[in-house]
């Protein structure tokens, strides 16, 4: 194994250094764990060479030494640069006490007790003797990592966390001390955009580790290795145990395949009905979702087939209520579609906003302006709930999409972001489009503008068998 190499180089350089005897004692428990350790590690848990990462990104499957990996990284970090600060991250107060402290393959199990001097547990914290601090701060309250500067750190689970984005950044600004602030980032793969955003920068500042549960199967109880078995072959066995990203569309209920193209040569057609569908943010901070919209236009592809819609705009902004308000009353005066022989533009005939938030003044003020205003309440339906609902009308492809000028067989630039949302929803950073849409695609089912459903005999006599119509959304 190339771990005994390497513990056997080290062994070499202590011994043309000063003599190991006449080390302190805490040095030279430091030296013995830390080849210890070199001696029994997977090749996956070598630090890598070279001073040019920043990010040592490790993804690797469920009980692939992840936790011990990071623990061995991150005390020998602090240890060999005396009077340094360490951040250690995990989604929780209680996975940071529980797995990096205290667990056990966490710090204070593989720290030599001799090099220890002090640990709170209340906070979190390890104290060395040669004056480095490790600091633990859990990822459940980003404004935490506020204040705090380190030299480096460790970042425990990131895939799970649930801000990752705003405590990432937060702990960014922090990564200022010493030279060459380092992170080891562990987790299990999810196919978050951060982690995609990791994976992509291999080579640049981040170097890229993967490892599967198999690579540390002799460390492993044997009653865990035959429950893992059964996982072989599936979705979750690939994440889970191969430690693979998989795309999020390959799970979401939406499918790329089902929206069809509208021809990028041919026309746009003459529109029946122009709807604009809100979905306000709760908050005009940034850390919030922004403001989103969608523009559909209903029309009839021919004379064959059934009344259809295209997407004609779409786009997310963050901003305040007082920018929004004029921005959607400027949008109402827009003319969609062409003047040609085939059609010609439409103003917007109805302006969907769901009744919550920022929403409510919104529809307030739109309604006293004398705008086409209609308030969309989804009741006890979440937000999966609401996309299955409307899935159908794209499953059956009556949603268009306008073609890309400048790629055959694409969607247009700025309607790609909606449909990554709806395909790989609920693997998204924002879901803003998705909510949009679907209320959209639901208000013009509600109203009869599209139907899917299948046409009865008016002349039928009543059939108690017959499925009964519900609404989904009552509450």
């Amino acid at each position: 194994m190339i771990s005994q190499t390497i513990a056997e180089q080290f062994a070499e350089r202590i011994k043309a250094g000063p003599n190991l005897n006449h080390a302190s004692k805490e040095w030279q428990a430091a030296i013995k764990a830390r080849l210890k350790w070199l001696q029994k590690a997977n090749d996956h848990q070598i630090t890598p060479k070279g001073d040019w990462w920043n990010i040592w990104l490790l993804l690797a499957g469920r009980g692939a030494g992840k936790t011990r990996c990071a623990a061995e990284w991150a005390w020998w970090e602090a240890w060999t640069k005396p009077k340094t600060r360490w951040l250690v991250s995990a989604p929780t107060s209680g996975d940071v006490r529980d797995v990096c402290f205290e667990g056990d393959s966490g710090l204070i199990n593989v720290i030599p007790p001799e090099i220890v001097e002090a640990y709170n547990k209340s906070q979190h914290e390890i104290t060395l003797k040669n004056g480095s601090i490790l600091k633990g701060i859990a990822a459940s309250e980003p404004d935490r990592f506020r204040g705090p500067q380190f030299h480096g750190g460790w970042l425990d689970e990131l895939a799970a966390w649930d801000y990752l984005d705003e405590a990432r950044d937060m702990i960014q600004f922090g990564m200022r001390l010493g030279s060459q602030p380092r992170l080891i980032c562990t987790t299990t793969p999810k196919p978050k955009p951060l982690i995609v955003d990791l994976t992509n920068r291999d080579g640049e500042d981040v170097i890229y580790t993967s490892a599967s549960t198999y690579d540390n199967i002799k460390n492993l109880a044997p009653s865990f290795q035959k429950q893992i078995m059964q996982y072989e072959g599936t979705k979750l066995g690939r994440q889970e145990i191969y430690a693979e990203i998989i795309d999020p569309e390959e799970s979401g209920i939406i499918k790329r395949a089902w929206f069809k193209l509208w021809p990028n040569d041919k026309p746009l057609p003459r529109f029946q009905y122009v709807v604009q569908s809100y979905d306000c943010a709760t908050s005009d901070k940034t850390k919030n979702d922004p403001t989103a919209c969608t523009v559909w236009g209903v029309f009839k592809p021919s004379d064959d087939k059934p009344m259809s819609v295209m997407l004609i705009d779409c786009w997310e902004e963050y901003m305040q209520y007082p920018d929004l308000r004029p921005k959607v009353v400027e949008e109402a005066d827009a003319i969609y579609g062409d003047e040609n022989e085939w059609g010609h533009g439409k103003k917007v005939d109805m302006i969907v906003i769901e009744d919550k938030s920022a929403g409510i003044s919104l529809l307030q003020d739109l309604q006293r302006a004398g705008l086409p205003v209609r308030s969309y309440n989804p009741g006890n339906a979440d937000k999966m709930m609401r996309l299955n609902i409307v899935s159908p009308i794209i499953q059956r492809g009556r949603i268009y999409i306008p073609e890309s000028m400048t790629n055959p067989g694409m969607a247009r630039d700025w309607a790609e972001p909606l449909i990554t949302q709806l395909c790989s929803f609920p693997e998204v950073r924002h879901d803003d489009l998705v909510d949009s849409t679907t209320q959209a695609l639901r208000i013009m089912r509600d109203i009869g503008l599209i139907s899917i459903d299948p046409v009865y005999d008016a002349n039928d006599s009543y059939d108690e068998d017959r499925p009964k119509r519900v609404n989904p959304y009552a509450i």
